[in-house]
């Protein structure tokens, strides 16, 4: 994960922006961006609800999650990206880098591959 107005390194492989709205202040030549993904970012209305508020962090966890339930083609073609291109940077705008929808995506994406996983080797034995 990356804020998008940092600096872009070679590093971030393939960048995938995962706002819904452009970053303000930001050109696309600049933002080096490979994929504008904003169908996957949370609903206006959850993205309002949450104001980027620490203390609302878990229940915006929650209701992101299961909005991607809805949304499984686009979690899928993140990981084929990253089957792909082996490196995958999620681009965010807000300032808080430890409460913002990339950082619940990548948990969610990381807690889908262990499911599989695990279905994996449960199927395995």
């Amino acid at each position: 994960m990356r804020r998008i107005y940092e600096e872009v390194s070679e590093e971030d492989g393939f960048r995938i922006l995962v706002d819904r709205l452009w970053p303000r202040g930001m050109s696309k030549d600049k933002a080096k961006v490979d994929l504008w993904m904003k169908e996957i970012a949370p609903s206006d209305d959850l993205r309002k609800r949450f104001s980027h508020d620490p203390k609302k962090w878990q229940g915006f966890q929650e209701r992101y999650e299961t909005e991607l339930k809805e949304k499984q083609e686009l979690l899928h073609k993140i990981k084929q990206a990253e089957k792909e291109k082996k490196i995958v940077t999620l681009l965010y705008s807000a300032r808080d880098e430890e409460h913002n929808q990339a950082v619940a995506l990548a948990e969610i994406l990381q807690k889908t591959r262990n499911e599989s996983r695990d279905t994996l080797l449960t199927k395995g034995t």
